[in-house]
């Protein structure tokens, strides 16, 4: 079960490990702002009642408030819960229709709500596919919680198993998935895209076992949504039985990551030493054309 769409991401400029991000077409403002004023007493031009009477009218008027704003809150509730319902039932659409208004009707369909639901979703084919992207986290971090079995390998063992759990979870739809890309792609979708797609990534790597602050975190996140992506774009394409060609590249692409990361650091090695035996001849060189 999705957890009030909310889902954990990295707040590193805040040390925290963990956040909360909620897509937008789920989000109903139901704070007082969004209420509209109450009308306003026909009567306000005649002379204005005692003060007793305006205090007793006042409390009335909070309570109403306070019953109006109740209200309004329980039934923007049980709308979000209906939303997420027909979502969630138009997924087992989406490989007939793919990512569509017509795959979101029939869902409204089978949970028996009107087909008029949908023109309440801002972004109708983009709020299937942030739908579906936020209940595969959910799903990847329910396994990683009931104790997903990977402390027995290797880090980049662990990322290849971890990458591989959540792209066969995109099986049913690789059909239509470059509509799906398509669609997160769009300018408007974007951003969201983007938020999704690094809470991803940043819950790989945390589960893999890396809990780093310094300046490698971002490098690492970065290398590693773009092996999540290219081998997004290859499994589209792949016809191997069970996807065989997709895990091969996906473990190739780890392996490069990783010798390229070493190569990195050695280099890094190699030039701090030959750094501070360069610092040390030319102090040598310097210290004896003073003393000559």
């Amino acid at each position: 079960m999705i957890r009030s769409a909310a889902y954990r991401f990295i707040q590193h400029s805040t040390g925290s490990r963990r956040g909360f991000f909620v897509t937008p077409f789920l989000r109903l403002s139901t704070d007082a702002s969004t209420i509209p004023p109450s009308p306003q007493n026909p009567f306000s031009h005649q002379q204005q009642p005692n003060q007793e009477n305006t205090t007793s009218k006042g409390g009335e008027d909070d309570e109403a408030t306070h019953k109006e704003r109740s209200y309004r809150t329980k039934v923007g509730s049980s709308y979000e819960d209906e939303q997420a319902r027909v979502l969630r039932a138009a997924l087992s659409h989406v490989p007939r229709l793919g990512w569509s208004d017509s795959a979101l009707i029939s869902g409204a369909r089978d949970i028996g709500v009107s087909p008029s639901i949908v023109g309440s979703f801002p972004r109708k084919e983009a709020a299937l596919v942030e739908f579906f992207m936020d209940d595969c986290l959910q799903k990847l971090i329910d396994r990683i919680d009931s104790g997903e079995v990977l402390n027995e390998l290797i880090l980049s063992d662990r990322l290849v198993k971890l990458i591989r759990i959540r792209l066969e979870m995109q099986v049913p739809y690789i059909s239509k998935w470059p509509q799906a890309l398509s669609i997160q792609a769009q300018p408007m979708n974007l951003p969201t895209s983007l938020k999704q797609r690094t809470a991803l990534v940043d819950e790989i790597w945390h589960a893999a076992g890396d809990k780093g602050s310094d300046i490698d975190w971002y490098v690492k996140r970065t290398v590693l949504g773009g092996i999540y992506s290219t081998s997004e774009v290859y499994m589209i394409t792949d016809d191997s039985p069970e996807y065989q060609s997709t895990w091969n590249f996906l473990e190739h692409r780890i392996k490069d990551a990783f010798e390229l990361q070493k190569s990195v650091q050695e280099v890094a090695y190699l030039a701090e030493a030959i750094g501070t035996s360069m610092g040390s001849s030319i102090q040598g060189f310097m210290k004896r054309v003073f003393q000559g």
